[in-house]
């Protein structure tokens, strides 16, 4: 089959996003399921650190070997598990976290490794495969909240990120808050008054009736979508203020990007978002590996601990599924240019929250690092693990391409159920 999502420019302007059509499918489940669902509020917060962090100057520490590098580890708050000293705030938290440090996957580069992590890696079946956050903006819905579903807070540009939606559609992309910043031109023009806003939208509406009339509704049902997210957005301007929060939180977070966006993630979970997808650049530490970790990790651990503490204090860590991870892992080995290159062989992933045991660590790598010494687990495993972490059991939900059963998750795999609860 051909898919219906293979262009390779992905962003869409403004203007593109307003006009953008669906291509629309079902994610098909129980009725007891989607009761179950409306219930009790779901909401994924998936930390992103492209170009791959160091395992073992972060999760799976190797001090005094020949490839541990020159960190120690430290205790954490459960006895007998240890992480790198890079990683202090969140060694603090250990009780409330998980780590998997059993992650085997194949692609070693980061054009085919990136799409590979974030979409599950299913057994192709001539589709383009939704990322992780359009399958959760579908899977789990909108909710009630009238806030977009899926939300990127990245540093750069923003704008509307269809390809991630894949075959679901473009309805199911990632709106991205290019730097934190909410899109051009949300705020309406001073000179535009709110009467005349409201007779340009009723105009906008009687015009989309008309081009919908004698079309199927999910060919057309993305551009109402995007207007009426772009409305609620609108209401909710100030999210984007942080200078308004306590100097306290501002403090704990961090005024770099990271810490930011993080912030600004938080506010956005609290707001109702489904699935707040937060990225870090510059993990690609071929050259100056250690230097390089020695100012990103401290960059990462501290807000990412806030974050935890937070969400545990506001009662929310109970049903926010919270997800630190890369395309891959860093080489034990180091390279002359006092580097790690890409190691998707044995690597390192942190979870928290909704449906993960806390306080554990799954899996183990041998004495070097260089491979994994129990079970290993590709990212069709982990896939399984959010679904049913989320309770969502990928054997009795499966998406509906106009008439093509697909499975969410890849069949010959299962949840790693060491670390749910």
């Amino acid at each position: 089959m051909k898919p219906l999502c293979t262009p390779r420019d992905h962003s869409l302007s403004r203007r593109q996003f307003l006009g953008a059509s669906a291509l629309g499918l079902g994610a098909l489940a129980t009725p007891a399921f989607a009761e179950k669902l409306k219930k009790e509020r779901k909401q994924v917060l998936f930390v992103w650190l492209d170009g791959g962090m160091s395992q073992l100057e972060s999760w799976d520490p190797k001090p005094n070997t020949t490839f541990g590098g020159p960190f120690r580890s430290i205790p954490t708050s459960v006895p007998g598990i240890r992480v790198s000293e890079l990683c202090q705030h969140s060694a603090k938290l250990m009780h409330k976290m998980a780590i998997v440090r059993s992650i085997s996957t194949q692609d070693n580069s980061h054009s085919a490794g990136v799409e590979r992590i974030q979409r599950g890696d299913p057994k192709n079946r001539g589709v383009v495969y939704p990322f992780v956050g359009s399958a959760m903006a579908k899977l789990l819905g909108p909710g009630e909240s009238g806030m977009p579903p899926y939300v990127w807070v990245k540093p750069g540009n923003g704008g509307f990120i269809y390809k991630d939606a894949g075959f679901l559609g473009p309805q199911y992309g990632a709106l991205a808050l290019g730097d934190g910043k909410p899109p051009e031109n949300l705020v309406r023009p001073k000179e535009l008054s709110a009467d005349d806003d409201v007779a340009r939208n009723e105009l906008r509406k009687l015009a989309d009736q008309r081009y919908t009339a004698g079309r199927k509704p999910d060919l057309t049902e993305a551009n109402s979508y995007a207007f009426t997210m772009a409305e609620q957005l609108q209401k909710r301007v100030e999210l984007f203020d942080l200078s308004k929060l306590p100097q306290k939180d501002q403090d704990r977070y961090g005024s770099h990007d990271l810490g930011r966006h993080l912030l600004l993630a938080r506010r956005l979970l609290e707001e109702g978002v489904t699935f707040v997808k937060v990225t870090s650049y510059g993990w690609d530490t071929h050259g100056d590996n250690f230097n390089g970790h020695a100012s990103l990790m401290p960059r990462f651990d501290k807000p990412f601990a806030a974050m935890i503490e937070d969400l545990a204090d506001r009662g929310m860590l109970d049903n926010v599924l919270v997800i630190a991870m890369s395309e891959f892992g860093r080489t034990p080995r180091i390279n002359g240019h006092l580097g790690r290159d890409h190691w998707p062989e044995a690597w390192s992933i942190a979870m928290a929250g909704r449906g993960i045991k806390p306080g554990v660590v799954e899996g183990k790598t041998n004495d070097l690092g260089t491979e994994v010494a129990s079970k290993p687990h590709d990212i069709g495993h982990v896939f399984h693990t959010w679904y049913k972490a989320l309770g969502i059991d990928p054997k009795e939900t499966e998406y509906r391409n106009g008439g093509q059963p697909l499975p969410i998750a890849h069949e010959d795999m299962h949840a790693i159920q060491d670390v749910l609860k």
